[in-house]
């Protein structure tokens, strides 16, 4: 995004106003593996806040840097939580509206036909 669109829209990244009062009372403390960058406030280390690399959704903030803005942990997740271990998944954004959104066999958008019902459901009938 050059410098009109910083201008103009707060859809995708941080605008001129945030980078501008970011680097004025902000201090940078980490980054995660997106490439999102997280700030603490100068003054108050209680104001923490991240610059999205990318389009502003908050499902794209693993879950340690998730619990650091909300203020569950006090350092940073690299210092404060432990490794990831080897059969947990990478954080994943919200892919709603993707093209990778799940479609189960069945649903209308994979033009599939849905299974059969096999008979071992009773409908509830008040007395």
């Amino acid at each position: 995004m050059g410098f009109l669109g910083s201008i103009f829209t707060w859809w995708d990244g941080a605008g001129l106003t945030t980078r501008l009062m970011t680097r004025r009372h902000g201090r940078e403390v980490g980054r995660d593996e997106g490439g999102n960058i997280y700030f603490v406030h100068r003054k108050d280390p209680r104001r923490r806040w991240v610059i999205y690399q990318g389009s502003n959704d908050a499902s794209r903030t693993p879950p340690g840097w998730s619990s650091w803005l909300r203020g569950q942990i006090d350092d940073v997740p690299d210092k404060s939580l432990p490794p990831r271990r080897p059969f947990e998944k990478p954080a994943v954004a919200n892919l709603t509206g993707t093209g990778e959104t799940y479609r189960p066999a069945g649903s209308l958008s994979r033009l599939g036909q849905r299974p059969a019902a096999t008979g071992d459901y009773q409908a509830w009938t008040p007395d």
